[in-house]
């Protein structure tokens, strides 16, 4: 709308533009505020994504080293009864 249209506009129907533009203002702070909600949960699901994958890498350490000691055990029990026949 041009400014000389606003000009010819009464006094109760620019304010019932002003009316519709702070609903329509309001509705989309709600909207935004929503969508950064959204997307802090986004970033919380990624952060706690990354915190899983990385317990899962020291999981798979602590399984190796286990892994490792069993072998070992094996490999002494197998040396200690093959000396003894």
């Amino acid at each position: 709308m041009t400014d000389k249209e606003l000009r010819h506009l009464s006094r109760a129907e620019l304010l019932e533009m002003l009316l519709e533009q702070t609903k329509r203002a309001d509705a989309l702070e709600a909207e935004l505020k929503q969508k950064n909600m959204e997307l802090e949960n986004k970033r919380i699901v990624i952060q706690n994504a990354g915190n899983l994958a990385e317990a899962a890498l020291a999981l798979n350490g602590v399984f190796e080293a286990a892994q490792q000691a069993a072998d070992q055990y094996l490999y002494n029990l197998e040396k200690m009864y093959g000396e003894d026949k």
